[in-house]
């Protein structure tokens, strides 16, 4: 994508990633938790993003508890969107209330260009989906929630994310699932599964496109997409990678400068002046700059 002129692809975000979706193999979705993880991403070849709320809260120093406002999220999903043209999933958490609330979270989203919502059944303050004592909703209330989601959308998708299974076993998540497939979910993601045989039950018993988290440090073991999808998975997410090697990267930069007062050791594992000028196409805007006709204001009337 040219990031000085709107992108010019002939269908919308929302219709990309339904044709992906629908076609042949995983969709690899990394996690990108600001415009510059974006434009990597995307320069490494991936086709679509998942913009995360634990990565958006802990971007902003918070705990990912519910806390962040529309607001808040609508400010990432338009520097992405703004920076790339891949289409975007972006975390919804509990709609941010109640079913009024989640159609008018629907429509920002949709509005700051987002491809898909992800909506889950806790309460709040939720939690992250590998932690304990977790509170969900009522299966009822969550379809509610979803049906309200896909009445408000224009186009954009429905992910419905279900964290069941710790509390009601794997077939109280699946019985969950369907009814928020029936409610209008495009996509169902089943939270925190410990097992492979968890995630084929689901396969088997759940007829939506699924998708599976990846996230490191939780309860889930780690599988490939080829894994995923030869067990018949739609969609993989890693969605908070990006910010953990970030921060990580970051937390050894202040601790070299700190110990040596310089920055000098850890030079070989920064990105270059070149190449991060590269990354947000510094010269393609020096160039626009340059071929712009400078405006020369009229003659006044009379002199």
């Amino acid at each position: 994508m040219n990031a000085l002129l709107p992108p010019t692809a002939p269908i919308s975000r929302a219709a990309r990633l339904q044709a992906m979706i629908a076609g042949t193999g995983i969709v690899r979705m990394p996690g990108a938790h600001n415009a510059q993880a974006a434009l990597q991403a995307q320069a490494a070849g991936f086709e679509a993003l998942y913009l995360s709320g634990a990565a958006m809260s802990a971007s902003m120093g918070l705990p990912d508890l519910g806390i962040i406002s529309v607001d808040d999220v609508c400010f990432f999903v338009r520097q992405i969107v703004r920076a790339t043209d891949l289409p975007v999933l972006v975390d919804g958490d509990t709609g941010y209330g109640e079913v009024l609330n989640v159609m008018q979270t629907v429509r920002a989203f949709e509005e700051a260009g987002a491809a898909a919502i992800q909506l889950e059944d806790q309460i709040l303050p939720k939690k992250c989906g590998h932690l304990n004592d977790k509170r969900l909703a009522t299966p009822d209330d969550m379809a509610r929630k979803v049906a309200a989601a896909a009445k408000a959308r224009r186009e954009m998708l429905i992910v419905a994310r279900t964290d069941a299974a710790a509390s009601e076993g794997v077939e109280g998540a699946i019985k969950r699932a369907n009814l928020y497939v029936e409610a209008g979910a495009d996509v169902i993601f089943s939270e925190a599964l410990t097992t492979p045989e968890m995630f084929r039950q689901f396969t088997d018993e759940v007829k939506a496109p699924l998708l599976a988290n990846m996230t490191e440090f939780g309860r889930t073991p780690s599988l490939t997409a080829d894994e995923l999808e030869a067990m018949g998975y739609s969609i993989v997410i890693w969605p908070v990678s990006s910010l953990r090697v970030a921060n990580k990267a970051q937390e050894d930069l202040y601790a070299a400068i700190k110990r040596d007062g310089s920055a000098t050791t850890m030079i070989g594992r920064m990105q270059t002046r070149e190449e991060l000028y590269r990354t947000i196409s510094y010269n393609a805007y020096e160039a626009l700059d340059a071929s712009i006709v400078q405006s020369i204001a009229p003659k006044e009337a009379f002199a």
